[in-house]
């Protein structure tokens, strides 16, 4: 349908980006303005105009740093598409692949911005229903971009998504069933944030006999058993957002938010512990008794030095410089 080299309207094709089920996407540049843009090109071109325009008008109410930006839709040569920002840079999944677990505190933040983004889409009551490593693009400057809402759902009178939509690693027990809710996205931010930490996903997809064990929670084993080094707070966080039962587990994306913020802000400050000396041995089956001393003048005791205390953009929570009153990502005065 689309190929290198091609001109729709003012777009140039450069390159194919990637393709998945419903659509695919391409780097083309804007041949008026010399500036490069993807264009997202849906397989299924005959679809009632209403039905193609349903995605970039659902994008176009969703401006934030943490998702990616529709420009426009257009249809050229009898082809639609919709015109988006360009992320340079890797998508998470090419990340946790080719490095393997992640340390600790990029982690901590990745998940946050990821947070972000759905806290904002929430609000307008969009739910993605496909939050995945493959979705979410990575600026070098470390900024998080969440993308492919073409299978988003606008909650209005209906209290859930009804169709079973999404991907079986990251969708929520309740998804397989078609009862998508909005704590179904912060499931598969769990699942992300798994994936992050160690390395690998918690389970692999799962198949229909294997749902009943997913549905008690017993496909998932704590990531402090297969990273010892992960703090038992941030395993107990990301334990509860991938908790079975949607009573559970977190309801909104800034209560998962809020806790991973303080747990991170609380591992910043907390000092590192201070291991007495063992006594020297004084043979064998010989006691140690503490020598008596004389009273001295108590020696002025060197109080440890304090992290300083953390700051966030209070748009895109991304960590602040110490000095500056400007977000380096995302422009927000503080």
């Amino acid at each position: 349908m689309v190929f290198r080299g091609q001109t729709l309207g003012k777009y140039k094709i450069i390159e194919p980006l990637g393709s998945g089920g419903f659509a695919t996407v391409y780097l083309a540049e804007d041949t008026w303005i010399d500036k490069r843009v993807a264009l997202k090109v849906p397989h299924r071109q005959n679809l009632d105009f209403g039905e193609l325009l349903k995605e970039p008008r659902l994008l176009a109410s969703l401006g934030h740093p943490n998702i990616v930006t529709v420009i426009t839709a257009e249809k050229q040569d009898n082809v639609f598409f919709i015109v988006m920002e360009y992320v340079p840079g890797d998508t998470l999944e090419t990340i946790i692949i080719e490095r393997g677990p992640m340390e600790l505190m990029r982690a901590l933040d990745y998940t946050a911005q990821i947070c972000n983004a759905v806290e904002h889409a929430h609000k307008h009551n969009v739910l993605h229903r496909d939050l995945r490593p493959a979705n979410v693009f990575v600026t070098d400057k470390g900024l998080l971009k969440v993308g492919d809402f073409g299978t988003a759902r606008v909650i209005e009178i209906a209290a859930h998504g009804t169709t079973v939509i999404g991907s079986p690693p990251y969708m929520a027990p309740e998804q397989f069933e078609g009862r998508a809710v909005f704590s179904s996205d912060l499931y598969s931010i769990g699942v992300t944030a798994y994936q992050m930490l160690t390395g690998s996903l918690p389970y692999e997809s799962p198949i229909p006999a294997d749902l009943p064990r997913l549905k008690r929670g017993e496909l998932v084993e704590p990531m402090r058993g297969r990273n010892s080094s992960i703090p038992k707070v941030i395993d107990d966080i990301v334990m509860k957002a991938l908790a079975p039962d949607v009573g559970r587990r977190y309801q909104q994306a800034d209560h998962l938010l809020n806790d991973l913020l303080a747990a991170r802000r609380d591992l910043v400050r907390r000092p590192p512990p201070l291991v007495a000396p063992a006594p020297a041995a004084a043979g064998a089956g010989a006691e140690f008794r503490p020598q008596s001393r004389r009273p001295g003048p108590t020696p002025t005791r060197l109080r440890p030095r304090e992290a300083p205390t953390a700051r966030f953009c209070r748009q895109c929570r991304k960590p602040l410089p110490a000095r500056g009153p400007v977000c380096p990502f995302c422009g927000e005065t503080q």
